[in-house]
């Protein structure tokens, strides 16, 4: 055999491995996006559904960086999260805008794949400072039932991995399978929290502070952290019916809730238990300490004028009781559920038979 045939020869077979080799990658490749897609998809909750997108996903794409961005004109994603007691602070790469915002300028084109060098007149909202800074990115609109929903941002460290002349059916694929996720996602929790929500005044209803409270005091009794709650009832609530209609009083109780929930944070629960009442749960909030937040609740109701609808105002005042669990109580859940609340009503009885706008506590 002639030497240039030897030489074809082993050129033929270096081709051939490389094209081998080649095709086991595009294998991995497939198998993990595979993966990914069967994890994606089996993801029931909103927590699920990031934790996907930003592990599962940067590890099989071997990306460096991707942000999610969602369209939210009226926060309402951003309230049911809150609800639901996830801190959007600790997903700096899950990002919202609202149209109103300059949504239109974030990403163009709007509706089909961009894809080439990161630009930050263009780009820098989809990649805030808060994240990485890549040099190529590959912009996917998120589109469900023909509305743009937001975008799936992509981006490496390495200039030649997204270029303008690359094919997108691939990419677009996958921003299709991630817009059908985030929306399924985002009803399955929207209907969670239309069950949990109390209509009116948009906080939490009883049936979520009996369920949140079960699970606390079982946490209160596995772990010795203190638990607090609170009985609110709005005073002579039935005058302000008389003078003002029902629509006066229902304008009344949601001002009163939105003040009530200002006071709280991300990881206390708040819900209207029926009528005027409303129902606190202070987690990891000792006794002496929940006074303090109860005295700041009844100041805030009292400290300025309640303005409704019609131009009309009125001074509104808050009873409110106060009662702890006593760790070492180790009580059925359920029981020690019931003596908390009933503590707490106690107190409240007792700071309206006081004069009514006073915070008291039961023990």
């Amino acid at each position: 055999m002639s030497n240039k045939l030897v030489t074809e020869n082993s050129q033929l077979r270096t081709q051939l491995k490389l094209l081998l080799e080649q095709a086991h990658r595009n294998q991995q490749i497939m198998q993990r996006y595979q993966e990914f897609d069967l994890k994606f998809i089996g993801a029931n909750t909103f927590q699920e559904l990031i934790d996907s997108v930003f592990d599962t996903l940067t590890e099989a794409s071997e990306l460096d960086v991707i942000t999610l961005t969602l369209i939210d004109p009226a926060a309402e994603i951003r309230r049911i999260l809150s609800d639901l007691r996830i801190d959007i602070s600790d997903y700096p790469n899950l990002l919202f805008v609202e149209e109103k915002d300059g949504a239109n300028e974030i990403a163009l084109p709007m509706r089909r794949p961009t894809l080439g060098s990161y630009n930050t007149t263009q780009h820098r909202r989809l990649f805030p400072d808060t994240v990485l800074k890549p040099a190529s990115v590959a912009i996917l609109p998120l589109i469900r039932r023909n509305t743009l929903i937001g975008w799936l941002s992509l981006g490496s460290l390495d200039p030649t991995r997204f270029t303008a002349n690359m094919a997108s059916d691939f990419l677009q694929h996958r921003a299709s399978i991630v817009a059908i996720c985030v929306e399924n996602v985002v009803n399955n929790e929207r209907l969670q929290h239309i069950g949990l929500t109390d209509p009116l005044t948009g906080v939490n209803n009883r049936r979520y502070v009996e369920r949140r409270l079960l699970e606390e005091v079982g946490r209160t009794q596995r772990h010795g952290y203190a638990l607090s709650a609170m009985y609110i009832d709005l005073d002579h609530f039935k005058k302000v019916n008389d003078n003002f209609g029902h629509q006066g009083g229902d304008e009344v109780l949601c001002e009163v809730a939105n003040r009530i929930k200002a006071e709280l944070r991300l990881s206390d629960a708040l819900g209207r238990f029926g009528g005027e009442e409303f129902v606190v749960l202070l987690i990891d909030a000792s006794l002496d300490a929940s006074l303090v937040v109860a005295e700041r609740i009844r100041a805030s109701v009292n400290g300025r004028p309640i303005v409704l609808n019609s131009g009309e105002e009125l001074q509104a005042t808050v009873s409110i009781g106060v009662a702890s669990v006593n760790t070492a109580d180790k009580q059925e859940s359920g029981t020690v559920a019931q003596q908390l609340l009933a503590k707490a009503d106690l107190a409240l009885y007792q700071a309206k038979k006081a004069g009514r706008n006073k915070v008291m506590s039961a023990d």
